[in-house]
């Protein structure tokens, strides 16, 4: 039971952190309308929205691969319930 809780908190830190990233990259490097569609010219390329790009980029493939092996974990304990490694 407590590796699915640290699981699913590790899921949780993980979109919590890929969400904000992406709020926060939106409203500094990118906001919406014709000045952020004009200033993101400029500001995409800063190290700041470069380092959120980043994050937000390592983050989704880091909760992609929690939910591949999660999905993959239950399809094994359907296909073999009572397979133990001893």
């Amino acid at each position: 039971m407590e590796a699915i809780l640290k699981s699913g908190a590790s899921a949780l830190i993980a979109y919590s952190t890929h969400y904000f990233a992406t709020k926060i990259y939106n409203y500094i490097c990118v906001p919406d309308g014709i000045i952020g569609f004009l200033g993101g010219l400029v500001t995409t390329g800063s190290p700041v929205c470069q380092t959120g790009i980043q994050i937000i980029s390592n983050t989704q493939v880091s909760y992609s691969s929690m939910i591949l092996m999660g999905i993959t974990r239950i399809i094994v304990d359907i296909v073999a319930p009572n397979y133990k490694t001893e």
